[in-house]
């Protein structure tokens, strides 16, 4: 940590000395969280003690569904009701946040000291979104959320939230993404009545000698169907494993002696697993400077993968194995070796990191990009019936294809879109760091 004054910029000394005032003291040593998000780590004077602080910040990069003041407000809830999150400060409105304590414990629970303490954590954080669940709707009508009216939009979720980001910024065809669409918006479950308070991004929380010491993230959080949190340990298990999910999902039926409807759950992964790559679209078409790119296309190109081997699942089509193709080092291999090499050496802070990431990832694009590419012309010439030129006609033809609707053709065009995806990702995987589970536990 860093003494405050040490941070030049105005809007953050205007969040330090707000900090203080919330907690009742004056901050003392802060430190930057390095993420995608504005975040920071505080020590506050307070009554000669000295007390941990956590400030997290609205997403600046436009990526963002939901506004960090709905946040703020389900955590007011939950903290009513009993739901072990952080103790709440206050709200900063500038730069917006939230000040909330540091609560003890770590997070991801591959850290778990055996099996044993994993399972038990599990079963205690299951437990625990039971009663979120459980929660009485009138307390979030009151701050505004909004309820599902049928079946219909029972089933969607809060997709069409995520789809209205996605269309204000999309840069170039999408067409994994706009394939998807059409497929949740014509296979919605009819059947599901339910309606809770869902997190939106379920199986985040802290934990410690067994016992989770608070649950975290509430940014996606709405109302909906309860499966639809179940489906999403699928996706964090990607980034944080969590052990045998099956085993949570009869937990829960056990707590709550509901029903675990394995194709609902399969729906509502696809579904959550596409939220990702909508949201990222555009920075991963049009990057900026400072953006961590290779670690935003490695959300857009798994988790749109596992919403294409998801579909391919519950529609029964058999996927291809996909490999890299024969390396072949250009002129220029030498410079981007170097230059991997060079940044290796170099500073370990998150702007090296990313640049090294970078470096990696064109490393690897220079070794098999070309083949690759040639490949996939050859894939979408074949299924769109004409050939095309490059990468970006693919893809505008590609889209084409899928917007014609022809559902006799459906399985050659989950192969194709799985394929292509798969293939990029590959290519990144040099680069990847944050997901290390890349194969999606089966839906059992």
């Amino acid at each position: 940590m860093i003494p405050v004054e040490q941070v030049k910029e105005d809007r953050w000394q205007r969040v330090f000395a707000e900090v203080g005032r919330m907690v009742g003291g004056r901050a003392l040593r802060v430190e930057r969280q390095p993420r995608w998000r504005p975040a920071w780590f505080l020590e506050v004077e307070c009554d000669g003690e000295v007390v941990r602080v956590y400030y997290r910040g609205d997403r600046e990069m436009g990526q963002g569904t939901y506004d960090i003041r709905h946040e703020y407000e389900v955590m007011r809830v939950l903290e009513d009701h009993g739901i072990p999150v952080p103790r709440l400060y206050g709200f900063c409105e500038d730069p917006r946040g939230i000040v909330m304590a540091c609560a003890p414990g770590r997070a991801n629970l591959a850290t778990a000291q055996d099996e044993a303490e994993r399972c038990a954590v599990m079963d205690e954080y299951v437990a625990i979104l039971a009663r979120m669940h459980s929660i009485d709707l009138a307390a979030f009508d009151a701050i505004g959320l909004q309820r599902p009216e049928g079946a219909r939009q029972i089933g969607l979720d809060d997709l069409p939230v995520w789809e209205k980001g996605y269309r204000q910024g999309k840069q170039r065809p999408e067409p994994l993404i706009e394939f998807a669409l059409l497929w949740l918006k014509r296979n919605v479950p009819m059947h599901r009545s339910r309606t809770t308070f869902v997190t939106g991004d379920a199986a985040q929380f802290l934990f410690d000698d067994g016992k989770v010491t608070a649950v975290l993230d509430f940014e996606l959080s709405h109302l909906g169907d309860p499966l639809g949190d179940l489906a999403a340990f699928r996706g964090r298990d990607v980034s944080e494993p969590l052990g045998d999910i099956a085993r949570a999902y009869r937990k829960y039926a056990e707590i709550t002696g509901e029903e675990i409807d394995l194709g609902v759950i399969a729906y509502h992964s696809a579904r959550f697993s596409l939220n990702t790559p909508m949201a990222v679209a555009a920075v991963c078409a049009k990057p900026f400077a400072g953006l961590n790119l290779p670690q935003y296309l490695s959300w857009y190109l798994v988790f749109g993968r596992m919403a294409i081997e998801t579909i391919a699942g519950v529609e029964g089509v058999e996927l291809d194995s996909v490999a890299l193709p024969e390396a072949a080092e250009s002129r220029h291999a030498g410079m981007f070796e170097l230059l991997v090499k060079t940044l290796e050496r170099e500073r370990t802070d998150y702007e090296f990191g990313t640049a090294l990431r970078m470096a990696q990832a064109a490393r690897s694009v220079d070794l098999w990009g070309d083949a690759a590419d040639k490949e996939d012309l050859a894939l979408v010439s074949v299924l769109v019936g004409k050939s095309v030129g490059d990468w970006a006609e693919a893809d505008s033809e590609l889209e084409r294809f899928v917007w014609e609707d022809d559902r006799s053709r459906d399985a050659e065009l989950i192969r194709c879109l799985h394929r292509r995806t798969l293939m990029q990702e590959l290519l990144l995987r040099p680069a990847i760091r944050e997901l290390p589970n890349l194969d999606f536990q089966p839906i059992r």
